[in-house]
């Protein structure tokens, strides 16, 4: 597994987004084994309506893109294991360098990235008559894909312990990666391989376009902006209300843009509020 840092028996902090989104993956896989246990059927008939199958998707199950990434197979213990771990290096990295909302965002576009890649290849093949055997996307790795591309693009010169020994930088782990999923094209698992690329694109494009502290933030000033644009407007229409009265009254008060009064002797004190 690679991972990083000045020691190489340190771990990265556990904390913030990073402890949540592997707490979640943690609780939904030890869930999907428990409810085995007691109901195995209504569970696997549920699981087959949480993994990502193209088909379904396009059917109206507008949720797979999402849900699939936090299904892990009961019977791989140790392929979760090495997900959760990568998940939680890679992740507490990009927290702590880029923010929370900048790293859960290029998270969530590399999952739906990878999901929608796959769609969108199941439909194409489908579409020139060679269609592609169906394989249902399940766990993070996409999402995992996403941030590691991020990294190599972001902190090339990063040096990465691969499995724990060979020290190997950022970007020639991510081309590692890059190289082997595209190989993998041309073997029996294409429609996973093209997924994976599919997330790494996605998580390309975040890192492009994005705003620096996320889309959630961003969003969120933008809210607020158009919230305060909306209170300047009542004042001033406010303003305008008051300035129509005190004519009627026969003074003359004015206000500014922002809807402040202007005194027009700066030595009365007086105001009209």
């Amino acid at each position: 597994m690679a991972r990083m840092g000045p020691s190489p028996f340190s771990f990265p902090e556990f904390r913030g987004a990073t402890r949540r989104l592997v707490l979640v993956n943690l609780v939904a896989f030890f869930a999907v084994i428990l409810a085995g246990f007691a109901v195995p059927l209504a569970t696997e008939r549920l699981i087959g309506h949480l993994l990502f199958v193209p088909h379904l998707f396009l059917q109206g199950q507008l949720w797979q893109p999402l849900t699939y990434s936090f299904i892990h197979p009961p019977g791989a213990l140790l392929s979760t294991a090495f997900e959760l771990l990568s998940l939680w290096f890679l992740a507490s990295f990009l927290e702590t360098g880029r923010g929370a909302n900048w790293m859960m965002g290029l998270y969530t576009s590399a999952v739906i990235g990878t999901a929608l890649s796959a769609a969108a290849l199941a439909v194409v093949s489908e579409r020139l008559g060679h269609p592609i055997d169906e394989v249902p996307l399940y766990g993070c790795m996409g999402g995992i894909f996403g941030l590691l591309i991020a990294i190599g693009v972001l902190y090339g010169d990063m040096e990465f312990l691969l499995f724990f020994t060979i020290g190997i930088k950022a970007r020639y782990l991510a081309a590692i990666y890059a190289l082997i999923s595209f190989a993998m094209l041309f073997g029996q698992n294409r429609m996973y391989a093209f997924a994976q690329l599919g997330g790494a694109l996605a998580g390309l494009l975040f890192i492009q376009f994005a705003p620096r502290r996320g889309f959630s933030f961003a969003l969120s000033e933008r809210m607020y902006g158009a919230r305060n644009a909306y209170y300047r407007w009542k004042r001033r229409r406010a303003s305008r209300k008051f300035e129509v009265y005190m004519r009627k009254q026969g003074r003359t008060v004015r206000f500014d843009g922002r809807g402040r009064q202007i005194d027009d002797d700066p030595n009365d004190k007086s105001r009209w509020n």
